[in-house]
């Protein structure tokens, strides 16, 4: 079973329509910040959650009542 937890460098260059070997340079790039917060990473992946915060702006707000 696949899974679309972690984006690899084909999934970057697709979405962003740039070479493969850029997107490893744009996937090392969003490791090193990751490290830096803490984060375990895996080389040559991301996961998808960050890539759609870093690109999309998307957060996830917690309300509480």
């Amino acid at each position: 079973m696949k899974s679309n937890y972690m984006m690899n460098a084909t999934d970057v260059a697709t979405e962003l329509g740039i070479s493969k070997g850029h997107a490893y340079k744009v996937i090392r790039q969003l490791n090193e910040e990751l490290g830096e917060l803490g984060f375990l990473v895996v080389a040559g992946k991301i996961p998808r959650a960050f890539w759609e915060t870093k690109f999309y702006g998307y957060q996830k707000n917690v309300q509480t009542v």
